[in-house]
């Protein structure tokens, strides 16, 4: 197999399987199931993570063990196959959970909601093994242009326009930031690539335009991940958004950016650490102290958990204040563990809710256990990891971001992470009273026969077997994560145009 096909494999197969289940999806009879469409849509999402797998086998073949492609614009190491895997993960658990998701729904379209979360995933996993700014930004743009559709994709609800709407144009004012970020660091550094941005920052004249560009790049970034004060969007779009899509969005591709950020920040302008680190920590505190603050004043469930999100942006960010290494290791750990457990908790809330989406307030999960005991344990469960209680995958997530902080002097920013754990407990055990000891609302018929699918239930199962692995054994993922630092490399020639040209013609 070629260097270049090798380097984007896994991308390359979800894009194969998106075009087939697009060219598939017209020649079924209206009114007959698309499901045969998830399941190619799983076998694809299967495939890219073997792929992902066998690139992982290959790194003893190339110096370095990484994969370096298109004239050293994409870079496959084991930072990137990390991601390759997580964001293959949790685009497996929204697929089958969203199997039978459009059952009786007419005119679902759910053929190309498969696509779609197909052509998303490849842009995603594009952003983390590109080492060149110009690449990370066509794999923005495919992994934004996929999730603006799809958190209107219930095209018959007012909020769901809204909410495509909305992250659209807010989102495009985002990319317009990144892109001067871009240009404010190929004017400081006169490239693109991180390698060369590495290089060239130590002999800059102007390292205020190489600040200023940091903190561009920090706001289109910030954006993508929910950082405050970037947020003002995802409360609504996550309301108006399908549950599944809103698991997704809210993982994925904060976990595609998070790998962009840790590579800018730590490879290409660790020799600016002093300046950046001051933004990292205002951040982190924003973004903290904003999202447990506003969830306290949330009644809808959606609205409450977009608001942790904020949150947990914040105690993510936290980890960015250590060394590199150590940086690197709780950031990738705290990822895992956040996207088990978000992506459980919506799994569930698309369970209780289905389509409609029927049970959105606190009041409509009152005496859930009673109803749906089930659900309700895994719903407990996965709120108690967002806590951070102990035996579960948040705890040690916020430890080792805490602790990694606390390595390099940090200690007021873990301080004010814990007191803001302390305000989270409030929010949560609120919907967790809801579960349990409120007095039990008569329910729609709608909900008491509605059933969890088979592929529904083994998505839940994993999600919480993953959460409850990484609280009682992370020592597995953590190694794992102290070996996927990203690795820097020379930056390679830029190509000459009359070489090429020469040769063209002597062809």
């Amino acid at each position: 197999m070629s260097t270049p096909l090798l380097s984007i494999l896994p991308e390359f197969i979800l894009t194969v399987f998106g075009v087939i289940i697009m060219l598939a999806e017209p020649v079924i009879p209206i009114g007959r199931s698309r499901k045969p469409l998830g399941w190619l849509a799983v076998l694809g999402t299967l495939a890219a993570g073997a792929a992902a797998l066998y690139q992982h086998s290959q790194f003893g073949q190339f110096q370095w063990r990484t994969i370096s492609a298109f004239y050293g614009t994409v870079q496959v190491d084991d930072f990137s196959v990390f991601f390759h895997l997580l964001i293959a993960a949790i685009m497996l658990a929204t697929l089958l959970a969203t199997l039978n998701y459009f059952d009786g729904t007419p005119n679902s379209h759910a053929g190309e909601f498969y696509a779609l979360i197909l052509f998303g995933a490849s842009g995603m996993m594009f952003m983390t093994c590109s080492v060149e700014l110009l690449m990370v930004f066509i794999g923005l743009e495919i992994s934004s242009i996929s999730t603006y559709i799809l958190a209107g994709f219930r095209k018959g609800q007012a909020t769901a326009s809204e909410s495509s709407l909305k992250y659209f144009l807010l989102g495009s004012f985002a990319t317009a930031f990144f892109l001067y970020g871009i240009a404010l660091c190929f004017g400081a550094t006169g490239s693109t690539s991180i390698a060369a941005i590495h290089n060239g920052i130590a002999t800059t004249t102007t390292p205020s335009l190489a600040i200023l560009a940091i903190a561009m790049v920090l706001i289109g970034l910030g954006f993508k991940v929910s950082l405050a004060p970037f947020h003002v969007w995802t409360p609504d779009v996550y309301q108006g958004a399908p549950a599944p899509v809103v698991g997704m969005m809210s993982t994925a591709p904060k976990a595609a950016a998070f790998a962009v950020l840790l590579r800018f920040l730590f490879n290409g302008m660790s020799t600016l650490r002093p300046h950046w680190i001051i933004l990292i920590e205002l951040l982190a505190v924003a973004s903290m102290c904003i999202g447990n603050l506003g969830a306290l004043m949330q009644r809808d469930v959606k609205r409450l958990l977009a608001y942790s999100s904020i949150a947990h942006a914040g105690y993510l960010l936290v980890a960015f204040c250590s060394t590199r290494e150590n940086a690197i290791s709780a950031a990738l750990f705290y990822t895992a563990a956040y996207a088990a457990m978000n992506v459980g908790a919506f799994l569930v809330i698309t369970a209780v809710s289905g389509y409609g989406e029927e049970s959105h307030t606190l009041d409509d999960y009152t005496g859930l256990a009673l109803r749906r005991p089930v659900l309700a344990a895994l719903l407990a469960f996965f709120l108690i990891s967002l806590i951070g209680i102990p035996f579960t995958g948040g705890f040690f997530g916020k430890f080792y971001s805490f602790t990694a902080a606390m390595y390099t002097g940090h200690v007021w920013l873990a301080v004010i992470g814990l007191i803001n754990s302390g305000v989270a407990c409030f929010y949560y055990l609120r919907l967790l009273a809801a579960l349990y000891t409120r007095p039990v609302v008569v329910s729609s018929s709608s909900e008491e026969t509605r059933k969890v699918a088979a592929p529904a239930g083994i998505a839940l199962a994993c999600a919480a077997l993953a959460t409850l692995i990484l609280g009682i054994a992370p020592g597995r993922l953590l190694h794992l994560t102290q070996r996927s630092t990203p690795i820097t490399l020379p930056a390679p020639p830029a190509p000459n145009p009359a070489a090429i040209q020469a040769s063209t013609t002597a062809e």
